[in-house]
């Protein structure tokens, strides 16, 4: 049976101090999804990061950079870029109504200009509105909207991002209305503090919850990520993996990269009877360039 495998090499949060081997230039962060393609993933998911200090960045021209030298490898992955920058709101201390340091919100075009732009594969649709530590991502429904009807023009597939059971109902509501074509392509997000626990329970309720005919996938942050990759699999779903979520291969042991994490997964894939998807699998499967075949779909109870 074959599953997508998904691997983040590097995300928003400031982990650049904790590992030497965070993806922060183009470069890097190019040559991170290459080698997670060789060791079996078939999707990379992408942020893009201020080369000079490793802070998350929205630019564009990284952006450019980081997909065209994926491009220009010959390495066949599917790209994954990250609409979630643009979202973050802090209150100021002495005007909660007033932005404070870090508030980053933005308009819709400009969270997914460089999908449009650049025309990946995939793009992630964050439905989630929730505090991460001391800000809050807020993804308002007319945001989400208008962000859904640029990516749908652009021909991209929204990977539609819950963290909890409500991010499903807006994003059911989506699908019911026609604002996102059917089916949807879930992940499911688990373990983020504020976000639904990285427990089975959590995965089992959240996928049963998911319309039927969805491609689905989850993972779990730190060190749950190795333990609901296989939820996932047991479940029915698909699987991720990678620096953005866990920087450890084990306990008190750092991963030395993501292709490192890849090759666990697919470890962990192979002693349970499941086989990595290739890329052009992964697009058949998620239906980029025609309908959508059966693996990793939730069907009706």
């Amino acid at each position: 049976m074959k599953r997508i495998l998904t691997c983040a090499v590097t995300g928003a949060s400031p982990s650049t101090g904790k590992h030497p081997a965070i993806p922060i230039t183009p470069q890097q962060i190019a040559d991170a999804a290459i080698g997670a393609a060789r060791a079996g993933a078939a999707v990379a998911h992408i942020h893009v990061r201020d080369p000079k200090t490793g802070a998350p960045s929205m630019e564009l021209e990284l952006y450019r950079e980081v997909v065209s030298r994926i491009r220009d490898s010959g390495v066949d992955i599917l790209i994954n870029l990250t609409t979630g920058p643009g979202g973050r709101f802090v209150p100021g201390e002495d005007d909660p109504n007033v932005p404070g340091p870090g508030s980053n919100l933005c308009t819709p075009m400009v969270r997914v200009r460089h999908v449009l732009e650049l025309e990946p594969d995939i793009c992630s649709l964050d439905f989630a509105t929730m505090w991460f530590g001391d800000s809050a991502f807020v993804n308002a429904p007319p945001i989400l909207a208008e962000m859904a009807s640029l990516i749908g023009r652009a021909g991209v597939l929204p990977e539609l991002e819950v963290f909890d059971t409500g991010d499903i109902h807006l994003a059911r509501h989506f699908l019911d209305t026609g604002v996102l074509a059917s089916p949807g392509f879930f992940q499911i997000v688990l373990g983020v503090r504020y976000g639904a626990s990285a427990i089975p329970e959590s995965m089992l309720y959240m996928r049963n919850l998911l319309p039927p005919g969805s491609r689905w996938s989850a993972f779990g942050t730190s060190s749950q990520q190795f333990p609901m990759l296989a939820q996932s699999l047991l479940l029915g779903g698909n699987l991720r993996v990678g620096l953005e979520d866990t920087l450890y291969l084990e306990k008190g042991v750092l991963a030395p990269d993501n292709a490192a994490l890849v090759e666990k997964g697919v470890t962990i894939m192979r002693s349970l009877g499941f086989e990595p998807a290739t890329p052009s699998e992964a697009r058949a499967m998620l239906g980029i360039g025609g309908a959508p075949a059966a693996a990793g779909a939730v069907t009706a109870a």
